[in-house]
């Protein structure tokens, strides 16, 4: 494709109502890598280059969602074949740190290792030309009219180690698509193949749902809904709900209360600790999955962010408090699948829904992967799409369930328990929110 326009005999799909709201708020408010979803798998030993790049290849051909873009077509939005998406073996690290990159390490949920090759780089610039070419390939802009909306990369790191870096656009990818790409990378790596995917038309279904719940979700939204204004953190007043550079500050919880799972506990701890700060009405945004189940192999963009309010009062425990907003957060739930914008369609396009918004993601199997292989989600690219932004990982696996894909061929290892944890990043932007 070319220019953004589908051709004739070009198969088309229509987009969800995520996707055009995305697809509306890069062309009305400047973003800039807030969208931009990495991905990065730390390979030890030496891999079959040729095979693994097939295997990129290979799961391009399976998800031809990763080649698409989002495109006018008469007087519609629609999915569109785009660019084809590139699948490279990096020629080696620049000389020093890329222009306009912010400077220091690039980091991950799990800590500066997170988002870095874990090692002596090798290279005209050594470890910190490696992070510098990373970083770049991480931030490096995409092309939303003719795409491609993502890209695979593998660098060599050091002796004995490379790095894959995928790189997608949110337009054509999510949270648990990371799940999925690995799992099937691992599979064509193999020399396996998945099972066929079923064939959804996502868009069309999701909007036979929404016009079924519309009605009841404009009544269920108008007494709750109203622009928000400033929330206080820290003695600042943030406003924004725009994209800008942020700064990433790094807790570990273990939140158990009976009767309550981790998320609502998170979300609750979350309130009253703003509330604390001053505000005696608090709102933060969450990220909700709306994948069917006929969905559950497919990479793509299946997610909508909704607000959850709630007035928190010294007067009630924290337990009655926590039980209470899982009340509300029940009532959002019916809702999950229909964009506020389209139950209030005065809502003016924001790079964010609130100025304080929350991602939490739980994963309760061991990350498929091939031999020798470790994948480190990264979800920074250094630009907040918010004020401040709280990404949540539960893991409620063994620690070496979660690091089973990495071979010891010498040395066995044996499995030890730990408790399930929360890491937070909260995206904080340096400069004083507008």
């Amino acid at each position: 494709m070319t220019g953004g326009a589908a051709s004739a005999g070009q198969e088309t799909a229509e987009v969800t109502f995520t996707q055009q709201g995305m697809w509306v708020t890069e062309q009305t408010v400047k973003v800039g890598t807030a969208y931009h979803m990495p991905l990065l798998v730390h390979l030890r030993g030496e891999p079959d280059t040729a095979a693994l790049l097939a295997a990129c290849a290979a799961v391009v051909e399976r998800h031809p969602v990763l080649r698409g873009v989002v495109a006018e077509v008469g007087d519609e939005l629609r999915l569109v074949p785009g660019a084809e998406v590139p699948v490279r073996r990096a020629a080696g690290p620049p000389g020093g740190p890329a222009d306009g990159l912010p400077d220091g390490p690039l980091t991950g949920p799990g800590g500066p290792a997170d988002g870095l090759p874990d090692g002596p780089s090798t290279g005209p610039a050594g470890g910190a030309g490696m992070d510098a070419a990373v970083r770049e390939e991480i931030l490096r802009p995409f092309d939303l009219e003719s795409g491609p909306l993502a890209r695979f990369t593998l660098f060599e790191t050091g002796p004995g180690r490379h790095l894959l870096v995928f790189v997608a656009h949110h337009l054509v990818f999510d949270g648990q698509s990371k799940d999925i790409l690995v799992g099937d990378l691992a599979t064509f790596y193999n020399g396996e193949r998945p099972p066929p995917l079923p064939a959804i038309d996502h868009g069309r279904a999701e909007r036979d749902r929404v016009a079924a719940l519309l009605p009841a979700a404009k009544e269920f939204w108008k007494p709750r809904w109203r622009d928000p204004g400033e929330t206080v953190l820290l003695g600042r007043a943030l406003r924004s709900r725009r994209a800008g550079e942020g700064r990433v500050l790094r807790i570990t919880a273990d939140p158990s209360v009976p009767g309550l799972t981790r998320f609502e506990v998170l979300l609750a701890a979350l309130h009253v600790l703003l509330s604390g700060y001053g505000n005696a009405e608090v709102t933060t945004a969450v990220d909700l999955s709306t994948r069917p189940a006929e969905a559950a192999g497919h990479i793509g963009l299946f997610v909508n962010e909704l607000p959850v309010a709630s007035t928190p009062s010294p007067e009630t425990t924290f337990r009655a408090f926590a039980t209470a907003l899982r009340a509300e957060l029940r009532e959002v739930y019916r809702f999950r699948q229909v964009p506020l914008t389209r139950a209030m369609p005065r809502i003016r396009p924001h790079a964010a829904l609130v100025p304080v918004s929350v991602s939490y993601r739980t994963r309760t199997a061991p990350t498929p992967c091939s031999p020798a292989s470790t994948p480190r989600w990264s979800g920074r690219s250094s630009t907040t799409r918010s004020a401040a932004r709280c990404t949540c990982s539960a893991w409620t696996v063994p620690a070496a369930s979660r690091s089973a894909c990495v071979t010891t061929p010498r040395r066995s290892r044996t499995p030890r328990r730990r408790p399930p944890t929360c890491a937070s990043s909260w995206n904080a932007p340096h400069t004083t929110p507008t």
